[in-house]
């Protein structure tokens, strides 16, 4: 075979195989068995190692074709990648429209319904008809160079079925499938929570092999160019003549009943999709007008995520066991068959106190409905008296605590039990696993089983002791060869310079929690000033109660404290001033404003967002009341969402929060 005759192979095999990958990946058909479409793929590779001149970048053969990189590049989009609104019912997408009708009065609305996929979105440039480069969604305007991993997804096409622009950007979302994310967790070192995490981890692998047996999808969403098309739904029709796949269950609409219909009708077959569905995507369907809405900070006022409330399951309660903390609270705890909520698997379900299991009627054997949302741990909401069994066993709070066999107590006014043994060795446990927590001193490679570790070989008793360890201490104990010992050196050499407010939390004073301690630091702005500190001038702060101020009052006063704070001076702990100190005043929509957090953030972290806060002059609420100004939701969001609207407190999305930072 010359040149011109592997050339002309070449072209025969590859239409040959984008044929039956499109048929395959796209309009889930099959002409031709697995075998025989693998044994065209392996001659298309042959005359290509024969002739690689004639290699080019949208042969099938490429999909897998890079090397391993060192990092990500940075892409800027030439067209923002937006963000949407969430809404949670059909009163807020009613809200949603007659927003849009304020804005353009005399337009009449249809609409364009769609799955809205669980995964990553990406960005797709094609020059040519040809795939040349792929990137994240990132801020929305600056995402990362992926292109060789999705190269590796089949429901990509390298080349476009004609006719096609010269240029043309194609957005979707990457996804794996339930299938393959079970597969994934089974075969794998490295476990996931939920299939989008799982395409998210796999998209930012830095070695395209690797992406590849991951098995990922792709469905297309939307043309980022112009192509003088009416409406969004003829932009999905579009997409499948170029050929993406589009959600086969997308739906036109005529008005919001039919929304509420397709929305209602999707919530029924979702559990039944191969993929993971979290909701719906509702779009105004004319495209002249959803442009003329514009955006409001990172999300176009032409559509909006309709989203199903928290997932909940049934299971049976095994157990119920309790768990002693770094104060001394007994907090009971669940103990379920694993069951899947929310993406994830639950085995575990706190039960916060004596009180609440006496409320719920909670027994060992019921059958219970178990609820996750978001960044919420998992709660029995229910139990299904009905189902209850003759040996359902009534749980009895213990008298005495189960780690040191101390008496339990419960003061007046608390609902926790409190063990009384200050010594208790299951609370020096949990003080020392928050000192290292990562809102404290954040001290990596020492996690529980390694502080436990060092517990037993006498190392550590106090948190002091842990910045006196030296490497000589760590060579003989089981799992610390020479790199991991000196790993765990330079993190605690490293952790000892720390901020005031991560001091003070890292302390573990009791009611003393992570917004309380930056509270204090912003305050006195030093540890001296806090010590010195006299129980009025604490009770004077306006965020911190009675309680609090005699809980911090009291910390201080007592001399094994000092004596800690001493000792953790005098081992190299270096206590700066907190950069939250220099709060920006000019921010009067935020300065001295409240806000709680609830669910998944898009782009920013919950951490993230709590520092741009608080550098405005906002403070952070733990839950909701009626001093709370704004509650921040986020995808999946809690209880504290449904409390904040029965309270009117005013709901910002992730977009307008930004909006406001501004």
């Amino acid at each position: 075979m010359d040149k011109v005759q592997a050339k002309q192979r070449i072209d025969k095999l590859k239409k040959e195989i984008n044929h039956h990958r499109y048929l395959y990946h796209v309009l889930d058909k099959q002409e031709i068995s697995d075998a025989a479409l693998d044994s065209l793929k392996h001659e298309l590779a042959q005359i290509e190692q024969q002739f690689p001149v004639l290699i080019t970048p949208d042969s099938p053969t490429q999909r897998v074709a890079g090397q391993p990189l060192a990092k990500f590049q940075k892409i800027i989009h030439t067209k923002r990648m937006l963000s949407l609104v969430d809404c949670f019912s059909l009163a807020e997408l009613e809200d949603w429209e007659k927003r849009v009708n304020k804005i353009a009065p005399h337009e009449k609305f249809d609409y364009y319904a769609e799955v809205k996929m669980d995964g990553l979105a990406v960005n797709l440039l094609y020059e040519k008809g040809i795939f040349i480069q792929g990137a994240t969604r990132g801020d929305g305007a600056i995402g990362e160079d992926v292109t060789l991993n999705l190269k590796t997804i089949n429901s990509i096409p390298l080349k476009l079925n004609g006719p096609y622009p010269v240029r043309i950007e194609i957005r979707g979302e990457v996804y794996m499938t339930k299938k393959n994310f079970e597969m994934l967790n089974k075969n794998s070192m490295e476990k996931f929570a939920n299939p989008r995490n799982a395409a998210a981890g796999s998209i930012r692998q830095l070695n395209p092999q690797v992406v590849s047996q991951r098995k990922l999808d792709f469905m297309a969403y939307d043309i980022a160019t112009d192509l003088n098309l009416k409406t969004h739904e003829q932009v999905h029709e579009e997409l499948v003549k170029l050929g993406f796949k589009s959600n086969q269950h997308n739906l036109y609409c005529q008005n919001i009943d039919a929304v509420q219909k397709f929305y209602e009708n999707i919530g029924k077959l979702r559990k039944n999709f191969p993929y993971w569905s979290d909701g719906t995507v509702i779009n105004i369907n004319n495209l002249a007008l959803f442009n003329k809405l514009g955006v409001v900070g990172k999300a176009p006022r032409g559509a909006v995520a309709y989203k199903y409330p928290a997932e909940q399951a049934t299971t049976i309660v095994e157990d119920i066991q309790v768990q002693v903390g770094r104060t001394g609270a007994l907090t009971p705890v669940a103990h379920l068959t694993p069951v899947v909520v929310a993406g994830s698997t639950v085995s575990r379900a706190t039960l916060h106190n004596e009180d609440e299991i006496k409320r719920l009627d909670v027994r060992i054997g019921d059958t219970v409905i178990v609820q996750k949302a978001g960044d919420v741990i998992p709660d029995i909401v229910q139990v299904l008296i009905t189902l209850r069994s003759a040996k359902a066993k009534i749980y009895i709070f213990p008298k005495k605590c189960p780690a040191c066999g101390s008496p339990v107590v419960r003061k007046a006014g608390e609902a926790a039990h409190y063990c009384t043994n200050k010594k208790c060795f299951a609370q020096e446990k949990e003080k020392l696993y928050h000192f290292v927590s990562k809102k404290a001193f954040d001290i990596v490679h020492l996690g529980p089983k390694v502080i436990d570790q060092l517990m037993i070989a006498g190392l550590v008793t106090t948190p002091a002791d842990i910045f006196k360890i030296k490497k000589t201490d760590l060579e003989p104990l089981e799992r610390f060869a020479d790199k991991s010992a000196d790993n765990l050196i330079a993190a605690i050499d490293y952790a000892k310079k720390i901020s005031l407010s991560r001091f003070i939390y890292a302390l573990g004073i009791r009611h003393i929690g992570e917004e309380t301690a930056i509270e204090l630091a912003r305050h006195f702005g030093s540890l001296a000033k806090i010590q010195q500190a006299t129980l009025e001038e604490l009770n004077n702060i306006h965020e911190i109660g009675d309680v609090m101020a005699e809980s911090c009052y009291d910390y201080f006063q007592n001399k094994k404290n000092q004596g800690l704070i001493k000792a953790l001076i005098n081992a190299g702990v270096d206590i700066r001033r907190d950069a939250i100190n220099r709060v920006s005043t000019q921010n009067k929509k935020i300065s001295g404003k409240t806000f709680v957090l609830t669910g998944t953030l898009e782009t920013l972290t919950r951490d993230q967002a709590k520092e741009k806060i608080r550098v405005c002059g906002g403070k952070i609420l733990s839950s909701v009341s009626k001093k709370t100004d704004y509650i921040l939701a986020g995808s999946d969001p809690g209880s504290k969402l449904a409390k904040a609207k029965k309270i009117g407190v005013k709901v910002l999305t992730e977009a307008e929060l930004l909006n406001l930072l501004k």
